[in-house]
């Protein structure tokens, strides 16, 4: 059949559908029929939609949405940056000067020591995330992987410092990876390679069109071929259309990324799968901790401090982000009565004090305030309502009460379960995290959550009693479910920490098998890469595990402690020459990488060079006061 003629047959049977729905209620209509929600349809890119979109795609490239990541160039930057725009981690002793070099964006790091520097690194950005209405933080690629590099300018305060997260001595330098949970949110749909953690083949440059409309290659052929809709009184279903369809479907699209937390994806579901016109809950749970008498909130938590409000309770639903925002429109350019209108149009009759501020509803209702993620900034905190301006000083961790899903009332027990190990993984490890999960693996048939059983065990680390849960029980038959490729790599991460906790145990033979299957899950996974060659040299496989080496190196030479494992591995071989230029590399990259500074006391001493030695056991003592080994190496020599 032609194609031109089946696809014209199906789009009269969806029409069909549509009438046959007349007099069901217009949101069950809505999310039957629209045609672009279908996993088929292919997103165009934002170049297509602007060419009958034009005046719309003016305005919103100046949103933060459309600012939110581009290229790495002066015309990006909000960085003031000046020949002593320095920056100094005391924690980890490290200087950051960030500086262009023509139109490229360039970071130094350095170290001095009694005025001379002892370590230089040099690092060009590639591209800056945010949209500097509060911060511009960046990028680094190598051969595809992403990663942040440590220098972030906060803009409402004209400051230079360290990303979130890596304040007090929590500095990662140049390792923190960009994944697809991150790009998914500030670019559009990312081209990633599946089996990496951080590998991209593509980045697009800033939010799209189609992450608020849908894909739209239904749309453009439909038009391409003169079928047109007049909207005016009719809707379009060929592509979605935010202020046709309900309140509750508004508000779950401004939900994908406005909602920040801890996400739990639905089983067989990925940071791609959701689209507009569908509810967040069919993709992900998203989770936050509640404390008791704690009202602070998170950066990208719009959503919650809204729902929090007796407004948005009182309209039952009603109100949503787009009731005040215009999508296509920069806050920066929208008068703030434009905003206050919107609340008069609810509380004209309740206004009795519109001379203050000038009659500015937001700045007392909805006032800025600080986040407790990202320091330096203030953000408008969405939860509308009568506010105490009072701030307490006191830093008292405050009794955590448990986690709640915001934008699901009924989340299941798999998902809580996940919530607990995930948010111990990614967020704190706080053993309260590990006894709530456990409470849910207690409740839950076994079988279903043997991968959440071994993040469990592992997370303890109790290793032993995990390799004899697993020996109890089979396996080579519990390995043997652990077989599907991700976007999360859940399965090879699985097999990772079954692989480790052997490897803990002295079970060479066991944790290589489980490595070298996590290796064909997520072959662009550097870590358990790194991790399948140190178990191959255990098992004396010493050719394929310099293979495996070297794959690293070709892929990610920046991937620093391939090195100091490749170096060890050359020592073996006794071509101690060659391991000596693994462990500079290794340092190079960072100075601070013990197991590279060790070898390289093992490589002085096997060529008889004390002194040399000697300065990098004191090195090893430096990063690790109580290293035991290099104390007793040091009393030797």
């Amino acid at each position: 059949m032609n194609k031109n003629i089946a696809y014209i047959i199906s789009l009269i049977s969806l029409l069909l559908i549509a009438f046959s729905l007349g007099n069901c209620s217009r949101e069950v209509k809505e999310e039957a029929v629209y045609l672009n929600l279908a996993d088929s349809v292919a997103y165009v890119g934002v170049e297509t939609c602007r060419n009958c979109h034009y005046d719309k795609h003016q305005t919103f490239m100046h949103t933060g949405m459309g600012q939110s990541f581009d290229l790495a160039h002066q015309a990006k930057s909000k960085a003031e940056i000046h020949p002593d725009s320095v920056l100094y981690d005391a924690h980890k002793d490290f200087y950051y000067h960030p500086y262009w070099e023509g139109d490229s964006l360039m970071l130094s790091e350095y170290r001095l020591k009694d005025g001379d520097t002892v370590h230089s690194r040099q690092e060009q950005i590639d591209y800056i995330i945010g949209s500097g209405q509060h911060t511009n933080s960046h990028i680094y690629d190598v051969n595809g992987y992403l990663h942040q590099v440590p220098f972030t300018y906060y803009t409402q305060e004209g400051r230079f410092d360290l990303p979130p997260g890596y304040e007090d001595g929590n500095n990662t330098r140049f390792n923190r990876k960009i994944g697809l949970e991150c790009m998914s949110c500030h670019n559009s749909l990312p081209e990633f390679v599946m089996g990496s953690e951080n590998k991209f083949e593509k980045v697009h440059l800033g939010i799209s069109c189609e992450r608020c409309h849908g894909p739209g290659e239904i749309h453009v052929q439909q038009k391409m071929q003169g079928v047109f809709v007049d909207t005016a009184s009719n809707i379009d279903y060929s592509i979605v259309n935010p202020a046709k369809i309900s309140a509750e479907l508004q508000f779950e699209i401004c939900s994908r990324c406005h909602l920040q937390g801890n996400a739990v994806l639905q089983e067989g579901q990925s940071f791609f799968d959701f689209k507009p016109g569908m509810k967040l809950e069919q993709v992900m749970d998203v989770y936050l901790p509640k404390y008791k008498d704690d009202n602070s909130f998170i950066m990208a938590s719009h959503v919650d401090r809204l729902k929090m409000s007796e407004c948005y309770m009182s309209s039952q639903g009603k109100l949503t982000c787009i009731t005040c925002h215009n999508p296509h429109i920069s806050v920066k350019f929208t008068a703030s009565e434009v905003f206050n209108s919107k609340c008069q149009s609810c509380h004209q009759a309740e206004i009795k004090h519109e001379v203050v501020n000038d009659g500015n509803c937001v700045e007392c209702h909805m006032p800025r305030s600080g986040s407790i993620d990202i320091p330096h900034v203030t953000v408008t905190d969405h939860k509308i309502g009568i506010h105490s301006f009072e701030t307490s000083e006191t830093s008292e961790l405050k009794e955590f009460i448990g986690l709640y899903c915001v934008n699901n009332p009924a989340p299941t027990e798999k998902s809580l379960l996940k919530a607990y190990l995930q948010q111990y993984e990614k967020f704190g490890q706080e053993s309260y995290y590990l006894d709530s999960a456990y409470q849910y693996l207690l409740k839950l048939e076994e079988t279903s959550c043997l991968k959440e059983w071994v993040q469990y065990y592992f997370f303890r680390g109790d290793f032993q009693i995990l390799t004899e849960w697993l020996e109890q029980r089979g396996f080579d038959e519990i390995i043997g479910q652990f077989n599907q490729q991700s976007y999360t790599n859940e399965d090879a991460w699985a097999l990772y920490r079954v692989g480790e906790s052997y490897y803990k145990i002295q079970n060479w033979k066991r944790a290589n098998a489980c490595f070298e299957k996590a290796t064909d899950l997520a072959p662009f996974h550097l870590e358990i890469q790194n991790k399948y060659a140190m178990s191959l040299m255990r098992v004396n496989r010493t050719f394929e595990a310099r293979k495996v080496f070297e794959f690293i190196i070709e892929e990610n030479p920046n991937f620093e402690k391939v090195y100091a494992n490749y170096g060890y591995l050359l020592s073996l071989l006794d071509d101690w020459d060659l391991a000596k230029v693994q462990y500079d590399k290794a340092l190079r990259l960072n100075p601070d990488l013990l197991f590279a500074w060790l070898n390289s006391a093992a490589y002085y001493l096997q060529m008889g060079e004390i002194d040399e030695a000697k300065y990098c056991l004191e090195e090893v003592i430096r990063i690790e006061p109580n290293h035991l080994q290099a104390q007793q190496l040091l009393k030797e020599i």
